[in-house]
C-alpha cells in the first residue's frame, strides 16, 4: 500500500513495522508528531514522559526486559538524555532500542543549532540518518535489527526538513516477534566499575569493529556513480540537495549510517573522482574524519556550519550562481514577531510583572511564556534550559546576597510542564537552601509551545486514556514551600494578579505563585468562550494606548482610536481591566 507522510509519520510507521511495542517521548519541535502517530497504532505501549531521561530510562528498561524500544525527543533533550544513553552505551542490549534525536539546523524553535551525531561517536553506538520518509520507514526498521545484532543502542537522527517534509512510501506489515528472555547477567546489566572495565574493551574491539565492517558492506550507504570529475560525499536532506544541484554530473557516496562511517568504501569512491566535495549540515562531522584518513576534500571552507543548506546555497557556493529571483514586487511582507496568542493567560501576569521590570530579575524558561521577552511587556530576562529558571534564579538571588545587594528581587518563571520536566528540584533546592525568590508557575493545563501534548497536570496520557493529574500545589507543599508562601491567582483578573506579585516581590522566604487558567486555544476553551468578545467605545477612547502595553494582538490602533479585532478575542478583559476611561466593554457569554 502507498501512501505520502511526513518523515515523522514515516519514523512512527518505521517503528511499528519494526515489532516495537514501548515507546516514550518527551514533545519538541521538530520530534512531537513522532509520538503522536506512534500513539495511535494498536498492540503497543506509548507515553508522554516528564522528561528525556525519563523516557529514555523508560525505553532503555523495555529493552533490557527484551521488547524493541525507542524514546523520541529534539536535539536539546539528548542533553537531558545523555546520562541514560551514555550509560546504557555500555551494556549489551537485549530488545532492540533506538534513541530518535530530532535535529534543528536554523532554530526554528530551538535555543541552539548543535549536532548530535556527535553523541553516537561519543557513546561508541550506530548512527543512522535517512534521507526522505520511506528511508525513514526502511531505515527504523534496520535500526532494530542493527540494534540486537550488535548489541548496541542506535541514534536515529533526523532534522527540520526530513520530519516535516512529505514523500510517497509504501507500508508493509508488522513484524509479529517472539519478545525476548530476560535472563539476569549482572555482567550485561549493572555497571558498576569492574563490570563497565570488562565491556569497554568489549565495545572496542568487538561492537565497534563489527559495526564498522557492516558500514562498508550495508544497504544504508551507497555510491551511485556518474561524471567521476565531482564527487559528494553527503548525508540525510543534503543527499537531497546535492542530487537537486549536480544531478548527473557527479558521483554520490550516500551516507546513511555515519557511525562508524565506512572507511573503505569512502577510500575507494575518492579514489575515482578528480574534486571531493563533503556536503553535510551543521559541524564537519564526517569531513573531519574523511580528512584524517589522508583524503583530501572540500568542506566547511566552503559550506556553512551555521543554520540550513538548501539547493540555492548549494549552487551558490560551488558555481557562485547567485539564485534568480523569479519576480519582484514594490511591497514587502510585513513582519510577524513572535507574540503571544490573543486570549493567552500569560498575558495578565507578564503585564504586571512589567511594573517590576526596574527592580527584579526575571529568570525565564522554555515555553510559550518565553516569549515575555518582546515588547511592549519585556518581563523576561533570562533563558537557559529547560527547568533552569528556578536554579538560575536561586543563583542569581545567591549573587545578590553575596554581593549585599539585592537591587533586583529575583522571580522564577516557569511553566507546568516544564516545571514536571526538570522544575521540581530547583524548587527543592530552593526550600531546601532556603532562597528567598519567588517562583511563579504558570500552569495553563497543557504543554501548549509543541501544540497541545498532555503532561502529568491534565488527567489524561499519551494514548488519550484517564490518567491520575499530578496536583501542583500539594506537589509544592511536599517541596517544602509553606502554606502562607503560595498563592494561587487567575491571571484573567488582574487585581488579584498584581497583589499576588506585590507579594512576592516583598517575600523575604522561598515563595511560590500559580498562576491557574487554561490555555486559550484548547478546544474546549475556544468553544466555550466563543462568543465572548471586548468591545471599545470609541466615544470613551481617549487613544491613551494604555490598553496595547498589555501587547494583545486583538488590540489595534488606527491612528485614532483603539479596535479589538473579533475573530481574535476571546474576552479575557486583560484590556478591558487596563483601561483607566472604562471605555472598553465585555459582550456576549
Amino acid at each position: 500500500m502507498k501512501t505520502i507522510m511526513t518523515g515523522n509519520e514515516a519514523v512512527a510507521r518505521g517503528a511499528y513495522e519494526a515489532g516495537v511495542l514501548v515507546a516514550s517521548a518527551y514533545p519538541g519541535t521538530p520530534s512531537t508528531e513522532i509520538m503522536e502517530n506512534f500513539s495511535k497504532y494498536d498492540g503497543i505501549y506509548a507515553e508522554w514522559a516528564p522528561n528525556e531521561k525519563v523516557a529514555t530510562e523508560v525505553a532503555v528498561g523495555a529493552s533490557i526486559r527484551g521488547v524493541r524500544s525507542f524514546a523520541s525527543m529534539k536535539h536539546v533533550g539528548v542533553n537531558v538524555a545523555a546520562d541514560a544513553f551514555m550509560s546504557y552505551a555500555y551494556h549489551k542490549t537485549n530488545g532492540g532500542f533506538v534513541l530518535i534525536t530530532a535535529d534543528e539546523p536554523n532554530m526554528f524553535s530551538s535555543q541552539n543549532e548543535q549536532d548530535n551525531r556527535y553523541f553516537a561517536l561519543f557513546g561508541k553506538t550506530a548512527l543512522i540518518e535517512p534521507s526522505d520518509s520511506q528511508e525513514c520507514i526502511d531505515y527504523m526498521k534496520e535500526a532494530f535489527e542493527i540494534s540486537e545484532k550488535y548489541h548496541t543502542p542506535v541514534v536515529f537522527r533526523v532534522t527540520t526538513r526530513i520530519c516535516h517534509s512529505k514523500a510517497i512510501v509504501e507500508l508493509n506489515d508488522r513484524i509479529n516477534l517472539t519478545v525476548k528472555e530476560f535472563e539476569k547477567d549482572p555482567k550485561k546489566y549493572v555497571m558498576v566499575p569492574a563490570n563497565s572495565r570488562r565491556r569497554h574493551p568489549i565495545i572496542e574491539n568487538e561492537r565497534l569493529a563489527g559495526l564498522k565492517e557492516y558500514s562498508n558492506n550495508c544497504k544504508l550507504n551507497r555510491i551511485e556513480m556518474g561524471n567521476t570529475k565531482t564527487g559528494v560525499i553527503t548525508n540525510g536532506i543534503s543527499y537531497q540537495y546535492a542530487k537537486e544541484v549536480f544531478g548527473d554530473n557527479a558521483s554520490y557516496l550516500k551516507i546513511g549510517f555515519s557511525n562508524p562511517l565506512p572507511d573503505k568504501m569512502i577510500k575507494e569512491f575518492a579514489s575515482k573522482v578528480d574534486t571531493l566535495y563533503v556536503i553535510e549540515e551543521n559541524e564537519p562531522f564526517m569531513e573531519t574524519q574523511i580528512k584524517a584518513m589522508g583524503i583530501n576534500c572540500i568542506g566547511k571552507e566552503l559550506f556553512p556550519i551555521c543554520g540550513e543548506f538548501s539547493p540555492e546555497l548549494i549552487r551558490e557556493k560551488v558555481f557562485g550562481v547567485t539564485p534568480k529571483v523569479s519576480f519582484t514586487t514594490d511591497k514587502e511582507a510585513p513582519l510577524r514577531p513572535p507574540v503571544l496568542c490573543a486570549g493567552c493567560p500569560h498575558r495578565g501576569l507578564f503585564f504586571e510583572l512589567g511594573k517590576y521590570k526596574d527592580k527584579a530579575f526575571f529568570s525565564g524558561d522554555i515555553g510559550c511564556y518565553t516569549l515575555g521577552f518582546m515588547p511592549p511587556l519585556q518581563a523576561l530576562d533570562s533563558t537557559v534550559c529547560m527547568g533552569a529558571s528556578i536554579t538560575a534564579g536561586l543563583g542569581f538571588q545567591r549573587g545578590n546576597m553575596m554581593a549585599d545587594e539585592t537591587k533586583h528581587k529575583a522571580f522564577a518563571l516557569i511553566g507546568d510542564s516544564t516545571f514536571f520536566h526538570s522544575g521540581i528540584t530547583g524548587l527543592i533546592n530552593m526550600t531546601y537552601n532556603d532562597t528567598p525568590i519567588t517562583t511563579i508557575i504558570l500552569d495553563n493545563s497543557i504543554t501548549g509551545m509543541t501544540g497541545h501534548q498532555d503532561n502529568p497536570g491534565t488527567g489524561k496520557n499519551a494514548m488519550g486514556m484517564k490518567a491520575p493529574a499530578i496536583d501542583i500545589e500539594q506537589l509544592c507543599y511536599a517541596c517544602g514551600v509553606k502554606k502562607e508562601n503560595l498563592i494561587i491567582v487567575d491571571p484573567y483578573d488582574l487585581e488579584a494578579t498584581k497583589a499576588a506579585v506585590k507579594a512576592g516581590y516583598e517575600a523575604t522566604e522561598p515563595f511560590v505563585i500559580i498562576t491557574k487558567r487554561e490555555c486559550a486555544l484548547l478546544k474546549p476553551i475556544v468553544k466555550q468562550r466563543a462568543n465572548m468578545k471586548c468591545k471599545v467605545d470609541t466615544e470613551k477612547c481617549k487613544a491613551c494606548k494604555l490598553c496595547l502595553k498589555s501587547g494583545c494582538p486583538a488590540l489595534q490602533f488606527n491612528g485614532d482610536k483603539v479596535s479589538i479585532d473579533t475573530d481574535q478575542c476571546n474576552g479575557c478583559t486583560v484590556c478591558m481591566q487596563i483601561c483607566p476611561f472604562d471605555a472598553i466593554e465585555k459582550v456576549g457569554e
